[in-house]
Parts: C-alpha cells; structure tokens; sequence
C-alpha cells in the first residue's frame, strides 16, 4: 500500500510537472504563429490511452498510432463538428491534437518546423512556411525554447508562496534548543561534537527558517560557529565531507535537535507510575548519569534492563526528587515522551498572501541556488553512485499521504526540472538554447543536418542517463 501511495504522488507531481513545461513551449508557440501538430502528457509510442482532434471533433480511446487503414482506435467520441483550416492559413489551437500517452516518463509539443530527435532535416527539405519556427526570427525561436524552463522555475516560485500563505513557518529557533544537536559519525570526524549548539553559519546567525541550512553548512570551507560547553568555537568545513555522505540514502539525518527526556504521560501499572513519575517531568539522570537527550536515554535503559535504578527528577524547574526506578526486561518503563514542539519555544510566522509572495520567492531562489552548487557532485566517484532514476524520485515522497510534503517535494522537483532542462545538451531545452544563442550572436544559423546529427547524439546520450541512474536503484534496491 505504501508503495502505490508514493508512486501515485509521484505520477501526480509528473502530470502537473510536465503539463506545464510543455504548455509554456506550447503558448509561446502559439504567441508567435507557430503551428503546434501534438500536445502530449506522457509519451504515446504505438497508441495513445486518449487521442483528442478538435479538428474532426472526435475523442479516440486507445487510439493506435498507424496509418495503414488498420482500425485506429478501440471507441471514438463525437465530441463536437468537423472543421475546416482558416482560409488565410494561420494556424489555430484547433490545428494541435491533444493526447495522453501510456509511458509516464515525461510529455512533448511536436512544434512544426522544429528538429529534435524525432525529426529528421528530410522532413524539413520542403521551403519554409510562415507558420513553422524555423521561419520565425531567432529571438522568437529562443522565447519558445525558454519557455517550458521559465514556466517550471515560476511554478515552484507560485509552489511556496502558496505554501508561504496556507502553512507559514512553524519552527524551534536553534536558540531555543537548549541540548544542542546530535550529529551523524561524518560530522563527528569533521569536527562537531554531540550537544553543540548551533548559533552562527559564515559569520551570520543561523535562521530556523532557511530551507537550505542544512546543506550550507556541508559545503566545503563553511564556517559553522556553535557553542560547546559554554565556549564559541567555529568549525571549518573539509573539501570531502560532503563526498562522504553523497552516497548515504534518503533517510540519512546530517544532524538532528536533541530531545530533552520530558515525561507525557505514564502508563497504569508501569515502572515509571509505580516509581511516582509525574506527566511534565523531567528526567536528567538515570543511575548518577546525565541524561541530556532521548537518543541517550533509551540505549541507557537498554543497559539498565532487569535492574532497579535512581532517577534524577526536575521537577516545576527544580532538580528535587530522586526516585528508585526499576526498568523492565524490554528496557522500558512505560512512559510517553513530549515532542520538541511541546518542549520548546516555537516561532510560528503567518504570512498574508502579499507577505507570501516575497517569501516564496526567497524559497525558490534558495533552492535553486543549493540544488546548482550540488550538481558539482555529479563528477565525482560518489555523487555518480548516489544518482538514481524514478525509484529515488518516488522515495522522496512520505509513505502516508500528505498536502504539505507533496507540494513541497513537488516544487523541488519543477526546480530541478527547470534547471536540468537548461544545461546545454543538446536534445534538451539547453542544446537548442546553445544554438540560437550561436546563431544570435555569429549571424550565422547551423545547418539542419548539424541539428539532426547534435540533437540525435543528445538524445542517445539521455537515454544512457536515464538507464545508469534507473539501474543505480535496482542495484541499491535489490543487490545492495
């Protein structure tokens, strides 16, 4: 069940993800009299789940992609009356057939007059018409090609502000987290030491509220001050940390709060109530030792499991009542432990909806900004294992269904989008960027059959990614 719970967040997220990226091909097209022939979310090799034309007015189901006068399509709709092109020739939306393909791997805008790899300069041989981009100026050319990145980049940007206005910021300040933090062995070998309390990153103070925190202070040569037993003392981040922890999977936590042991409730019957344990407790020591944080307390209990202990209670902020503690065979005593939520002074901004939008943006752009300065992983041995395909993608997604956690991995995944789609390959949006830029600038257009031979290299060359990080998961999920 958990399984198809984040494959359908995932398809969901693709289908609004890619419907918009070729929409913005697809208006800007449009904007500047360019016939688009297809509209596609997903790809349709073969048949098409829904195939709609509102030129004959029709809606096919299964529609087949032959043209042998074979039977086309499983049922076919009348969903409105047959038209005629324009009689000046200009190109309508009307002119586009719209479908859903079977294969969720991503969509397209079959542009007329554009080469890409399914395209090749042959089919171009004939003299250019008004209505094909190849006719258009090259800077109507660029405006196309942008377009899908531009319109994925303000959707993340539109992502946070409504996130920023229906959720705001519900945050512990790191000045408020009185135990400090317990970091992972990585960060331990690099310098930090569990209880250290964050305060300062580069010079600045650190912010509860800044999304990308935890990743700018992995990078090579930050300054992290913090304060350990009572004294500043600043770290200084190595070039290979974040080499080391490239490779470590979702559920790995650089860094985590430390949890004061602070008693909820206790259970009927158990130790800790036959001991006279009382909700809002404080528990600080276990058998003369100091408790500072659960992830202490309960390997404690492991070690004191058959055996009766004193325990050290703070109780109304006094340390006043010492107890004798007899802990069961399961390590246990039988109570429940309140959430740092409920521990701590939390900073609960609200953000009216013009106080949203400087906010989404400082979110969006933050994103890119760590999700760019981490790509540099790539070209190295770790951040190369650490690539993975759909399983990945779908692993970010929560097992239960939850609004505020798919927006926010929905608008992560439009930036990357948008920013992997700009990277100059050709095939992708950045290839024929590249060449109109060229074009712009030399005055000088590449032939079609360069465009053909550079963007069928491109797309061979995707094809082989997509295969490498979809055969990482299998490894990771099955042999690893």
């Amino acid at each position: 069940m958990e399984i198809l719970i984040k494959a359908a967040q995932l398809v969901l997220a693709l289908v609004i993800l890619v419907t918009i990226h070729e929409f913005g091909h697809y208006i800007f097209a449009r904007i500047f009299g360019v016939k688009v022939n297809r509209f596609y979310l997903f790809f349709n090799p073969w048949f098409s789940l829904v195939r709609y034309n509102p030129m004959k007015g029709t809606v096919e189901l299964l529609a087949s992609n032959k043209a042998d006068g074979t039977p086309k399509a499983l049922a076919t709709l009348r969903v409105g009356r047959e038209r005629t092109p324009r009689p000046d020739g200009k190109p309508t939306w009307r002119d586009t057939i719209y479908g859903l393909g079977w294969v969720p791997l991503g969509g397209y805008c079959d542009i007329a007059g554009m080469i890409d790899e399914t395209k090749d300069a042959t089919q171009l041989a004939s003299e250019p018409q008004s209505w094909e981009l190849r006719s258009k100026p090259a800077w109507q050319r660029l405006c196309v090609m942008v377009a899908g990145v531009v319109l994925n980049f303000v959707l993340a940007i539109c992502i946070y502000i409504g996130i920023a206005f229906h959720w705001g910021d519900d945050v512990v300040p790191f000045q408020a987290m009185t135990e400090g933090m317990d970091f992972s062995e990585e960060l331990q070998e690099a310098g930090f030491r569990n209880g250290d309390r964050l305060v300062s990153l580069n010079g600045r103070p650190l912010d509860a509220t800044d999304y990308s925190l935890q990743w700018d202070m992995l990078q090579p040569g930050a300054r992290v001050g913090v304060v350990r037993d009572g004294l500043d003392t600043v770290i200084t981040v190595s070039d290979n940390l974040i080499r080391q922890i490239a490779t470590k999977g979702k559920d790995y936590m650089p860094m985590t709060m430390r949890v004061p042991v602070y008693v909820a409730k206790t259970l009927p019957g158990e130790p800790a109530a036959e001991a006279g344990i009382e909700a809002g407790d404080h528990i600080v020591a276990l058998d003369g030792r100091r408790v500072a944080a659960i992830t202490e307390f309960i390997p404690m209990l492991a070690e004191y499991k058959g055996r009766t202990i004193t325990a050290d209670i703070e109780r109304k902020g006094r340390v006043d009542t010492t107890v004798n503690l007899a802990v069961n065979e399961a390590g246990k005593i039988g109570i429940q432990m309140l959430s740092p939520y409920e521990i701590f002074d939390r900073q609960k901004i609200h953000y009216n909806l013009f106080e949203s939008i400087p906010r989404g943006w400082e979110i969006g752009t933050d994103r890119l900004g760590s999700y760019v300065s981490s790509l540099k992983l790539v070209f190295t041995k770790e951040g190369a294992q650490s690539l993975g395909g759909f399983g990945t993608l779908g692993d970010l997604f929560p097992n239960q269904w939850n609004w505020y956690s798919f927006w926010q991995i929905t608008a992560f995944l439009s930036i990357i989008l948008a920013f992997m789609n700009i990277i100059p390959i050709p095939g992708l949006d950045g290839g024929h960027t590249l060449f109109l830029i060229v074009e712009m600038v030399t005055r000088r257009k590449p032939s079609d059959k360069f465009l053909e031979v550079a963007n069928t290299c491109g797309f061979f060359f995707l094809i082989l990614l997509l295969v490498y990080a979809n055969g990482n998961d299998i490894y990771r999920y099955f042999l690893k």
